[in-house]
């Protein structure tokens, strides 16, 4: 089994056996992201627009391997959902660890969002 990690950054999974980290892959899977102001909200400092948010297509996908996983972002894995439902091999860290300062450090699990 291989998991490719497809962020910025390191992930640290920890299991029971101890921490293994999965290292950026140098390509990032990034959703589009588009946004449209909804309303303002008038604050004793000025306005601040509220904006609807949206996550269409990837920027790229990769090719579906035999028993290659995919780590993504969470934003990219719903992106993915919406324009590739039939791909079952991405994956998101769950179950953050955080230190003491509330800084994430690891994760327990991987999801997958269905």
């Amino acid at each position: 089994m291989q998991l490719v990690n497809l962020t910025p950054h390191a992930i640290n999974l920890i299991t029971d056996g101890g921490t293994i980290t999965i290292p950026p892959s140098g390509q990032v899977l990034r959703a589009e992201e588009t946004s449209i102001i909804q309303f303002h909200l008038t604050l004793q400092e000025g306005e601040v627009p509220v904006k609807r948010m949206e996550y269409g297509v990837p920027n790229f996908v990769p090719e579906q391997t035999p028993d290659t996983y995919y780590i993504v972002s969470a934003l990219a894995a719903q992106a993915l959902r919406r324009h590739q439902p039939d791909r079952n091999d991405f994956l998101v860290v769950a179950d953050a660890v955080r230190d003491d300062q509330g800084k994430i450090v690891g994760a327990r699990a991987l999801a997958r969002y269905e």
